[in-house]
């Protein structure tokens, strides 16, 4: 792997700080766990820090997860559905996407989506009798996951028997979690137990990510031995520090951040691009908090020098011989914007950014001030969604809110003054500035290629009209991403959600094997929705939202992208 940087008139502050690190012995402190790195409190420091060891630990369970490769295999399964949120699912999705499948190795998809398109696509694409289906949380209690397993468990209980179904799930948990006990009674084929110290984040190298790979036919000893290497190079330290490039990364990332150039925005080969999304969670949720954030920018379209404002610190991280984005680079490289760039051998090379950023995560963190192991605001949302949810189940329904505009059958909650459709975004966004502000796009809609290209022509249009760093995210997976950095940081976003009519909904079961239930994944994403809107009005963020009622694809084209 190669590094070079170029931070222009920040140097002497990154060798300031990369002094001060060194003589505070921060990157030995790291190794030794101790705490007072980022707090005097050890909560959720202390028995979150595992991750620096995973590589070690998972490689002591080389031979427990071939056995269970193999027999899978053998039991004719061919496809495998993970259902976690998170840290549970982003890195198997990466995994899968990077290098697709192996011949005689299970196909692999995550669910992360409450939305009953979603769920109920799943359920007709996979035929149980040949299905692993995966339920994997930290916690043992998410509450996307368990509506998840209850659903599939009885979909598969219905078409197999129940001698059988127990057969066609696994776990991946905590031991003494909610979900081991559940799996245990329901007899699910296998239940693997996580080293419970590290956070879901930083889970990528532990069983969370590792099993799924192995699942897919990736060489787990090929990809943990080369995060091994990264291991060894961060621990490098005094004489050594120029060559821990996670450190001197993190610094970087810090240092810049409390100069206000926070919003870190990659450029990643079109074959590694799948990582982006998990280092987006990564880098804010950790960093996201008391006032604070770095704003991780994934998949924004890669424009001209002067549709950027001065946030910007680029990361461009490319395979070795892919040239396709080095002529867009090399223009914002030479307008004098800070530049991180990684140049990797090969894929494999997987497992080293893994534990790379999450060292430089770490390094940040103390730069910031801040803990980054916790997450204090993710559960605010969940709160007001379960009250809303409760409410539903007692009164029939969900909360109302009290629209400011219905026009051409889209509907607007908010504090935005325009007299129709066409005016909305431009009346929400009138004050938005690039160099401070930025624009999340939080669609609680279901996540296909169609919607997702629109909305990225949205995003790139108010990246170019006010040259201000925007996201986009699919609700509710970025409640578990990047939801604790809106509601955390500076309060400098604006927030755009998108909700839909729900045509067929899907009952959520009570419990699995049972038929009775209360609540369907309708109701779950619309109280997901609802919660994330409370949390970010209470928290003094400004939010708009809007109801593209039936005709998503069309009310997107027309009314919120230009020239049409």
């Amino acid at each position: 792997m190669l590094f070079k940087y170029s931070i222009g008139k920040n140097l002497k502050h990154i060798d300031d700080a990369i002094k001060n690190l060194n003589d505070q012995k921060i990157v030995d402190r790291i190794w030794e766990k101790d705490y007072t790195v980022w707090s005097n409190d050890p909560a959720e420091i202390s028995n979150r820090l595992g991750w620096l060891d995973s590589v070690d630990v998972t490689g002591k369970s080389f031979t427990e997860i071939k056995s269970f490769v193999e027999d899978v295999k053998e039991a004719g399964y061919t496809h495998a559905l993970l259902m976690g949120m998170g840290g549970s699912s982003l890195a198997p999705e990466v995994f899968r996407l990077t290098f697709g499948v192996k011949d005689g190795y299970l196909d692999l998809a995550v669910l992360d989506s409450t939305h009953p398109d979603v769920v109920m696509n799943y359920a007709k694409k996979f035929n149980p009798a040949k299905t692993l289906y995966i339920v994997s949380t930290k916690s043992g209690g998410t509450v996307e996951t368990f509506s998840f397993m209850k659903f599939f468990y009885n979909y598969a209980l219905h078409m197999l028997g129940k001698d059988e179904v127990g057969k066609h799930f696994a776990a991946i948990t905590d031991p003494g979690s909610g979900l081991q006990k559940v799996a245990e009674e329901l007899n699910f084929r296998k239940i693997f137990l996580n080293d419970p110290n590290i956070g879901g984040r930083f889970s990528a190298l532990s069983l969370f990510g590792i099993v799924p790979a192995a699942l897919v036919g990736i060489d787990i000893e090929k990809i943990l031995s080369n995060a091994k290497e990264e291991t060894l190079n961060c621990k490098k330290s005094g004489k050594e520090i120029s060559e821990n490039v996670a450190a001197k990364i993190g610094t970087i990332i810090g240092v810049l951040g409390k100069q206000g150039i926070d919003k870190l925005t990659y450029i990643i080969s079109p074959e590694f691009s799948y990582i982006g999304a998990w280092i987006e969670q990564l880098i804010a949720e950790s960093t996201g908090k008391s006032g604070k954030g770095i704003l991780p920018v994934d998949l924004e379209s890669i424009e001209l020098p002067e549709f950027y404002s001065n946030d910007r610190l680029f990361v461009y991280i490319k395979l070795k011989d892919d040239i396709t984005y080095d002529k867009r680079v090399e223009k914002l490289r030479s307008s004098n914007f800070p530049f991180l760039e990684l140049e990797l051998e090969h894929k494999l090379e997987l497992g080293k950014q893994f534990f790379l950023w999450e060292f430089a995560t770490a390094i940040a963190g103390w730069i910031l001030q801040i803990q980054p192991f916790d997450q204090p605001n993710v559960e605010q949302a969940k709160v007001v969604a379960r009250l809303m949810m409760k409410e539903y189940q007692e009164k029939g329904k969900l909360p109302e809110l009290q629209p400011v505009l219905q026009d051409k059958g889209i509907t607007v909650y908010g504090n935005v003054k325009a007299k129709s459709i066409d005016e909305v975004l431009n009346s929400f966004l009138s004050d938005c500035k690039g160099g401070k502000n930025y624009v999340s796009i939080q669609a609680y809609l279901a996540p296909n290629e169609k919607t997702t290209e629109a909305l990225q022509k949205l995003r790139t249009t108010i990246q170019k009209k006010y040259k201000v760093a925007t996201t986009l995210g699919f609700g509710p997976r970025f409640l578990h991403s990047t939801g604790q950095l809106h509601k955390g940081d500076a309060g400098n976003g604006y927030f755009i959600q998108f909700t839909s009519s729900i045509e067929e909904d899907l009952p959520i079961p009570e419990n699995p094997g049972e038929e009775k239930t209360s609540i369907t994944f309708g109701i779950l994403i619309k109280a997901q929705a609802l919660g994330d809107r409370q949390a970010l009005i209470d928290n003094k963020r400004k939010v708009i939202t809007i109801d593209l009622g039936k005709d998503i694809l069309e009310s997107i084209d027309k009314y919120f992208l230009p020239n049409n």
